[in-house]
């Protein structure tokens, strides 16, 4: 019997169970950063063969879900530039931008966990999530919704307050409070205005 390569696609069961993990681990995480793995799988509904199979340690857990959200909101800009005008789009990714940045919180503790042993692994970068603002600040300024000149950096740099907003607050009323200033920022001296 030949084994599958290791770069070959998952049977769509395997990928629909390595999502469900993924879900499910997600929130467990989220919550608690030392959640046990038997719970994931328990609550994943997947036996801890196909568990393990898939994630053969806590580290590659976390660091997978960390990743997994990033795809998540990153995949989110080109998905919305092709259903929405760039102005709306822009202000739906950022409210994506928004919930990953509080379960990244809450993952916090979990990925500083596995990054912080001895030979553990580097914390990932968010460059997905660069690339997909640069694509959504590029349409905007296209169409003139926004200023001419916004780089992926000062838009990060303008939004930096949502990583200081608190987990156990109603954190949903000032994100959204903050995005639409920073929008409002944002289409200062667009020219289509």
């Amino acid at each position: 019997m030949s084994r599958p390569r290791k770069d070959a696609p998952l049977r769509s069961d395997a990928q629909r169970n390595r999502e469900r993990i993924l879900e499910v681990a997600t929130a467990e995480l989220t919550r608690c950063a030392d959640a046990p793995l038997s719970s994931i799988a328990r609550k994943a509904g997947v036996g801890q063969g196909t568990f393990y199979r898939n994630f053969p340690h806590r580290e590659a857990l976390v660091l997978e879900v960390y990743r997994y959200e990033m795809q998540q909101v990153a995949r989110a800009a080109s998905t919305l530039l092709g259903t929405r005008e760039p102005g709306e789009a822009l202000r739906e990714w950022m409210d994506r931008l928004a919930r990953f940045a509080m379960t990244k919180a809450g993952l916090a503790d979990a990925i500083r966990l596995v990054t912080s042993a001895p030979g553990g692994p580097d914390k990932p970068g968010p460059t997905p999530v660069m690339e997909a603002a640069g694509l959504l600040l590029r349409a905007n300024e296209e169409a003139g919704t926004i200023r001419p000149g916004v780089s992926e950096d000062d838009f990060f740099l303008a939004i930096a307050g949502l990583w200081q907003i608190g987990q156990g607050e109603d954190w949903q009323p000032r994100a959204a409070r903050l995005l639409d200033l920073v929008m409002d920022g944002l289409r200062a001296g667009a020219p289509g205005r």
